[in-house]
């Protein structure tokens, strides 16, 4: 068996190619890890709440694949974008978030979502509630992701990657859900290029660009003549997706030499770049899976009380400020309703890409072996209620099963949460967050 250590120095290649093995089948980096199934979770955030009516199918149980026929449990307008996989999609209800404490709704239900525990006292006001800090433990992804690099057989380059979408800069109780522990937030990378640059580690400043590949090339084609073909199709997939990585960052910097206007900031020039930076988060979000870069990662669309303003919808009204309008607002409500199915077809279309991408060195596609969790802050916006968060789980990386909706009834969602670590393997982990929401252990039923 081939090692990235031993081809490394048989060949005589540069350690700055080892970005582009990582995941070569040929090259597992222990003989085990081939045989153990490979999982992997991805936790998406939207802001502000759903429209219930517009989200949730009518009952439990499984959606209807016929819509001229049943209409009883079709997906609702805003799953719409899920059609195609929707034998894929389990949706979760009846989870509420019932941890209390310090900090408005909008805080606890970030701060609290992954971490299932209250936020320490602080000096961030929110309304008239009283002021909080942050979170008080660690999120889920973050005990995943510290298990994971536990064992050599799923430790990866990176524990994990943060990904975001138009993330304010500025570091508050509203701006953050991942966790490393106590007091200790994880600011998502809201640039592409940035996001790059650490997945990469080559690219230079705006103003003296030089391309990764340049410093590999020779490396790269003295590795691809002793590979099996099935790498050198990877390697090459890989490295083309570079290169056009490095086109954008000409491109922009070529852009960026001309005078700009000056623009109100987070308006123009990046409110309406949302869908585009979308979709690059999500390219290179699919790209470090497949190269083994993690297992875990999150991708997070703007903050709690998030205002973006949805212009390529048709949108012009903030989508919090939309949030606030009561449910008897028409107009309101359907604004809302696009909104949220924009955030689905994101989602829908981060699922389709790891659905059409092989999972390297085993069967199925890399959706088989991922989780999607999509997820929110809120159930209800206006009422920032914390009752019935919406929780969507796409794929197969944590073995739930898909195609239906399941009630829990109220359960508290640290349950949830446990059910989600127990899917990655955790199983000895018998409570997370605040105890007294664990006693009765992982969720049942949804395997």
């Amino acid at each position: 068996m081939l090692t990235r250590r031993n081809i490394l120095k048989r060949l005589g290649i540069a350690p700055t190619a080892l970005p582009f093995l990582s995941n070569l089948p040929s090259m597992a980096a222990e003989a085990n890890a081939a045989q153990r199934k490979k999982q992997r979770l991805v936790i998406v955030f939207t802001p502000d709440g759903v429209i219930k009516d517009n989200f949730w199918p009518t009952s439990p149980g499984l959606f209807s694949t016929d819509r001229t026929t049943s209409q009883q449990n079709a997906l609702p307008p805003i799953l719409t974008p899920f059609e195609s996989i929707q034998d894929k999609l389990l949706l979760v209800k009846g989870v509420h978030n019932q941890i209390r404490g310090d900090g408005d709704g909008h805080m606890r239900g970030i701060g609290c979502l992954l971490t299932g525990i209250e936020l320490f006292p602080g000096n961030i006001q929110g309304g008239s509630h009283t002021p909080a800090g942050w979170a008080s433990g660690k999120s889920i992804d973050q005990e995943i992701a510290e298990h994971l690099q536990t064992d050599a057989a799923t430790t990866t380059r990176f524990r994990s990657l943060e990904f975001g979408v138009l993330v304010p800069n500025k570091a508050d109780t509203w701006t953050r859900m991942v966790y490393a522990g106590p007091n200790k937030p994880l600011a998502p990378i809201d640039d592409p290029y940035q996001m790059f640059n650490k997945l990469y580690g080559k690219i230079k400043d705006r103003e003296n660009l030089k391309s990764v590949l340049d410093e590999v090339r020779g490396d790269l084609t003295k590795l691809a003549g002793h590979l099996p073909s099935e790498d050198r199709q990877l390697l090459e997939e890989h490295t083309d997706m570079v290169r056009q990585f490095e086109r954008e960052l000409k491109k922009s910097h070529t852009d960026d030499a001309h005078p700009t206007p000056i623009l109100e900031e987070g308006i123009i020039e990046q409110n309406d770049q949302m869908p585009k930076i979308s979709r690059m988060q999500t390219e290179l979000l699919v790209s470090a899976f497949r190269a083994d870069f993690t297992r875990i990662a999150t991708l997070q669309f703007t903050n709690s009380v998030g205002q973006a303003s949805m212009s390529w919808l048709g949108i012009q009204e903030p989508q919090h400020t939309l949030s606030h309008k009561p449910n008897s607002d028409a107009d309101a409500q359907e604004k809302l309703t696009k909104i949220n199915a924009w955030y689905a077809s994101e989602i829908a279309y981060l699922a389709r890409r790891l659905a059409e991408t092989p999972e390297p060195g085993r069967s199925g596609s890399m959706l088989d072996h991922t989780t999607i969790l999509w997820t929110n802050e809120l159930g209800e916006g206006n009422s920032h209620s914390h009752k019935d968060i919406p929780w969507a789980f796409i794929g197969g990386g944590l073995g739930f099963k898909g195609g239906r909706m399941v009630d829990a009834g109220g359960e508290p969602h640290n349950r949830l949460l446990l059910s989600i670590a127990h899917g990655m393997g955790l199983t000895d982990l018998s409570r997370f967050g605040n105890p007294d929401f664990c006693s009765d252990g992982p969720l049942q039923g949804l395997s």
